[in-house]
């Protein structure tokens, strides 16, 4: 691995990081009117994760996988399976974006709980942007756009759970520390361990396409309304716009 990709890791996981501290920051200083229009980014991130997953990220794997694209396919599942099982079996009461039920909040061990499932969400939101770059430049930063577009929305998760339980904006922002901290954490794991590329890149995938499938989309159509369900449209436009720039921009 050279100097110049040791570099880009770390300033995409530092960047990826900072978005998760800022989702933390708003809520606590933000009104509620001025925090619903944050929303539209859950949506927008949807659309762009979705279309980066289908169109960049699975293609990549096939051409990795050639003699075995059903193994690779395999690990794609074990990566959308281990996301359910973090999010909705350690933390049955989970859900993305804001949470207002303060009554199931409150109850011992569930905010901690939640805490957990979203840290290892942001885990693999850094091992997904490692295994990009690590595969290819154009790759990673896709990738990595995918998933800063709902860094702020984890940040306001994390946040808004603790300030549901009961604690003060300083719990808050400790949240939104560790979730952070997991992201980095995700990104130095693939770079220590680079050989794994291959296995970690279909099980990001699977990750990323519970996060857009069953975490984003399914918030968006609970806030309803034709705005917000096109901004997921717009999202996959951005991600077509965003792909050809890149392939006129890096070789």
């Amino acid at each position: 691995m050279t100097l110049q990709s040791i570099i880009q890791l770390l300033s995409f996981g530092l960047l990826a990081s900072a978005g998760n501290l800022l989702g933390g920051f708003l809520i606590t200083k933000l009104r509620a009117a001025e925090r619903a229009k944050l929303r539209g980014l859950i949506a927008l991130g949807a659309g762009f994760m979705l279309a980066a997953v289908f169109l960049d990220v699975i293609p990549e794997i096939a051409l990795q996988w050639q003699e075995n694209v059903s193994l690779a396919m395999g690990w794609v599942m074990g990566g959308y399976l281990l996301l359910q099982f973090a999010e909705h079996t350690i933390a049955p009461h989970f859900h993305f974006g804001e949470e207002t039920h303060t009554e199931e909040m409150v109850r011992r061990g569930v905010a901690v709980s939640a805490v957990i499932a979203l840290s290892i969400h942001t885990f693999f939101d850094g091992v997904a942007i490692a295994s990009g770059v690590l595969t290819n430049l154009r790759l990673g930063l896709l990738l990595f756009i995918a998933i800063i577009l709902h860094k702020i929305p984890e940040g306001f998760t994390v946040a808004s759970i603790i300030l549901s339980s009961g604690r003060d904006d300083s719990a808050a922002r400790r949240a939104t520390i560790i979730i952070a901290v997991a992201t980095f954490a995700g990104i130095l794991s693939v770079t220590l361990m680079q050989p794994a590329v291959k296995y970690t890149l279909p099980l990001s995938a699977g990750v990323t396409l519970y996060v857009a499938a069953s975490d984003l989309i399914p918030e968006v159509n609970r806030e309803g309304g034709a705005q917000i369900s096109l901004l997921v449209f717009a999202g996959v436009a951005l991600y077509y716009l965003t792909h050809l720039l890149l392939h006129s921009v890096i070789a």
